[in-house]
């Protein structure tokens, strides 16, 4: 008995993990498959008679409304990506890929969840130019910014001021504590750091126990030294409870200000490392 293949294609488009939309010229919902509801928490018989650009997150809609534009005028469009407001108010993100049915007057869309993958590519690309273990800026991501700030400073003529800042003694942490209680305080001096800057100005660990910090249109050499010592000032106050009996440890701060210590990324960093382990140095012959 030969098999009635039409039948079988509701059935069939059901069964799909994507969903199938089938919308008129007029972005009204006339075909939803039963996917819609773990895509979007509505029932078909929710969404059918409705314009699907109510369900559109409204930031997107300008750039859907273009894409409609192109679908309807006969190009297809396979890989838009647009978000979507869920029944319980969340954001599904959507790859589409759509055509438009002439000799029925609708368009037929195809929409897969892809909202794990788009969190997955934003995390690699944050991890990419970010410390996994402070969040803060990487070695790669500083060394950028440090480069654009020295070229906006050439062209303005301003200054800009970079700080390096060693953590003393952390190897004794580790050993004494473990490495664990090492990275709670990592994160403590990254957060502290933070604290201490503008969200112009930058703070980045460059490795173990090293943090750099990026000043920009700094007005005078007094004023980078009243942030060393509010920085110092903040670094010397106690940890928190949960850090037992260990005290937070001091830290040696290297200065290196454009353009008078140096006008390219390389020589600053250079002197301001070179500053630091001068301070290392003078407080290991002093204690």
């Amino acid at each position: 008995m030969p098999v009635d293949l039409p039948a079988l294609y509701p059935k069939l488009i059901n069964l799909m993990l994507d969903t199938v939309f089938v919308v008129d010229q007029h972005d009204q919902i006339v075909f939803v498959s039963d996917a819609c509801e773990l895509l979007l928490g509505y029932r078909a018989d929710e969404l059918i008679g409705n314009l699907i650009t109510d369900y559109m997150h409204p930031d997107d809609l300008a750039a859907t409304r273009d894409s409609i534009c192109r679908v309807m005028n006969g190009q297809p469009h396979v890989d838009f990506r647009n978000r979507y407001l869920r029944s319980d108010g969340s954001i599904v993100n959507i790859l589409w890929s759509a055509r438009w049915c002439e000799e029925d007057s609708v368009r037929i869309g195809v929409a897969r969840d892809v909202t794990a993958l788009m969190q997955a590519e934003a995390e690699l690309r944050f991890l990419a130019h970010h410390d996994p273990l402070t969040k803060l800026a990487n070695r790669s991501l500083f060394y950028d910014r440090l480069v654009s700030a020295l070229k906006t400073a050439r062209r303005h003529q301003s200054s800009l001021a970079l700080l390096f800042l060693d953590v003393n003694d952390f190897k004794m942490i580790n050993d004494t504590y473990g490495h664990a209680v090492g990275d709670q305080v990592l994160c403590t001096v990254a957060q502290r750091l933070e604290s201490c800057i503008r969200e112009t100005d930058t703070v980045a660990r460059m490795g173990g126990d090293e943090f750099t910090v990026l000043l920009t249109e700094i007005q005078s050499i007094e004023a980078v030294a009243a942030k060393v010592d509010q920085i110092l000032t903040v670094m010397n106050e106690p940890l928190g409870d949960e850090f037992g009996e260990l005290s937070m440890p001091s830290c040696s701060i290297g200065v290196a200000c454009y353009p008078v210590d140096g006008e390219d990324a390389d020589t600053l960093l250079n002197h301001a490392d070179g500053q630091m382990y001068q301070v290392k140095r003078h407080r290991s012959a002093v204690g």
